[in-house]
């Protein structure tokens, strides 16, 4: 069960329980679902997470999820994705993972990342997916900024509020979609996957992307932890935490220089 479904027949702590367990065990909780009954919001989050050897142990069940999906050309990228994954070596996957997602400011898999930047406006979009998690009934985790895009889609997968603001973000999306393009990253199906389950752009929207697009994310502050802790509560923290992760993994990439 999940959309709209799923928010009318959970409560506010059914909710917070079920969305705590999407992030706990996202890859266990999927692998125990019939591929008819997994959203394809959970699987593209799943898709976008670090890669494990739980993940390649569990192709099978995950083509046949892909393969469940409704939309044609959703399920057409899911399924090009998991293609590559087959071919590919777990190290090398791992690889490109750190490569593309932790060491390219414009692949970043945080959804305000892309237009604000570390600057005082992301801090303060922050707090529209603070509140759309809240108003669902729960407290978003502390382990993740609240526009990590996994996490998102994780909502998305449970309730229709998620999905509102999963649509409320397209450029977004569109954003993280053509710079993954780009940079030849097979992870642009995966994206390109969720946006061809939500409406096309706006001709607002549309601007928005060009522009944001021919710039890249913004550097007018620097280092803006302390803007982003008074707009958004524990976020420097968390960064602190996500840095010192990133820098764990940083050792996948040998000695890949930052891409801008």
């Amino acid at each position: 069960m999940h959309g709209d479904e799923a928010g009318a027949d959970l409560s506010g702590v059914e909710l917070a329980a079920a969305f705590h367990r999407e992030l706990v065990g996202p890859l266990l909780d999927l692998m125990e679902t019939a591929a008819a009954e997994v959203s394809p919001f959970k699987l593209a989050s799943v898709l976008l997470q670090y890669p494990t050897a739980a993940l390649f142990a569990g192709l099978d069940h995950l083509d046949a999820v892909a393969a469940a999906t409704g939309h044609r050309a959703a399920r057409q990228a899911f399924g090009r994705f998991l293609a590559w994954l087959r071919v590919t070596p777990p190290d090398q996957v791992a690889q490109h993972y750190v490569a593309t997602f932790d060491l390219r400011r414009r692949c970043a898999l945080y959804l305000t990342y892309y237009r604000f930047g570390d600057t005082r406006r992301r801090g303060m979009a922050m707090l529209e997916f603070k509140a759309a998690y809240r108003a669902a009934g729960f407290e978003p985790s502390d382990a993740e900024l609240p526009d990590y895009l996994p996490m998102v889609l994780d909502f998305a997968a449970l309730t229709g509020r998620g999905q509102r603001l999963l649509r409320s973000r397209r450029a977004d999306l569109e954003l993280l979609r053509r710079a993954l393009a780009k940079a030849g990253s097979p992870y642009e199906d995966v994206v390109a996957a969720v946006c061809a389950q939500l409406p096309r752009l706006s001709r607002r929207e549309l601007g928005q992307v060009l522009t944001a697009f021919q710039t890249g994310p913004p550097r007018e502050e620097a280092r803006s932890a302390c803007h982003l802790r008074a707009d958004a509560g524990s976020v420097a923290a968390t960064m602190r935490e996500d840095a010192a992760a990133d820098t764990e993994r940083t050792a996948y990439a040998g000695d890949r220089s930052v891409d801008d």
